[in-house]
Parts: structure tokens; C-alpha cells; sequence
């Protein structure tokens, strides 16, 4: 286990929670070598690195796909915006695009006056079925 090979080496801090380990590309490509090449076990490489054991995986795992080249490409980690809302609305140019927003709308709120409609019926009709009086609201 692990935690009580981690407890051998360091005693109780070294149970303690440890803070990740963001190799430079060198430093990857050195301890995949050592996995690798040397055949070093890897819960040995992670205990003397201090660095997680999923990572190491990971890195393992990729240069054996696609070689040591990998390690040394830059991710492109794109953020998200600040500003979490949505995005502003185009708004309608022409007049051809302005009547085709307010068909749209109608549409919509055609749709909605419809479905209310149909609640409204459905739940007369089930207070007609149990005898209740329809309530004013």
C-alpha cells in the first residue's frame, strides 16, 4: 500500500497531503525515463518525486503513444470568460430581419398563451370531475 510505504519513508508527514508537482517538460521526460527505461517501479518513482501517481500515468501512458515529444508540447488551455453571461443578441438590421424577430416572438407567445389555455381547461375539467368549484385564481 501506498500510504504505508509513504509512512516508512517520511513517518506521519509524509501522510499528510502534499502539494502537486507541475514538473517543466525536462523534469517529466526525466522521471518517464526512469519508469521506462530503467524499469523502476512506478509507486517507487512517485514516492521519490513526490509527484501523483495519476500524472505520472498520464505521462507514461501519452509517451508510449506518441513518444517523448509530447511532454514537451504546450497545452492550450483556453479560460472562460469573466463575464459568465450570455453572450449580447444580434440585433436586426434590416427590416426584413426586425418583422422575422417579431414573427418570432408572436410565435412564441402564441405557443405559451395556447399551452396556458389548455392548463386552464384541463384543470376545470378535473375540479368539474370531483365536484370542487373552480377557484378565481
Amino acid at each position: 500500500m501506498e500510504w504505508v510505504r509513504k509512512y516508512d519513508l517520511y513517518g506521519e508527514s509524509g501522510l499528510l497531503k502534499q502539494p502537486n508537482v507541475r514538473g517543466t517538460p525536462d523534469f517529466k521526460e526525466e522521471i518517464v525515463r526512469i519508469v521506462l527505461e530503467k524499469k523502476v517501479p512506478l509507486v517507487q518513482v512517485v514516492l521519490q518525486y513526490g509527484v501523483s501517481k495519476t500524472a505520472l500515468e498520464r505521462w507514461v501512458r501519452s509517451v508510449r503513444v506518441e513518444g517523448y515529444g509530447v511532454l514537451h508540447q504546450q497545452k492550450n488551455r483556453e479560460r472562460l470568460p469573466k463575464d459568465m453571461s450570455r453572450s449580447k443578441k444580434h440585433e436586426p438590421e434590416t427590416e426584413l430581419e426586425k418583422l422575422q424577430a417579431e414573427n418570432a416572438r408572436l410565435r412564441a407567445e402564441n405557443a405559451l398563451l395556447k399551452k396556458v389555455t389548455a392548463l386552464v381547461k384541463e384543470r376545470e375539467a378535473r375540479e368539474h370531475m370531483s365536484g370542487q368549484k373552480p377557484s378565481k385564481n
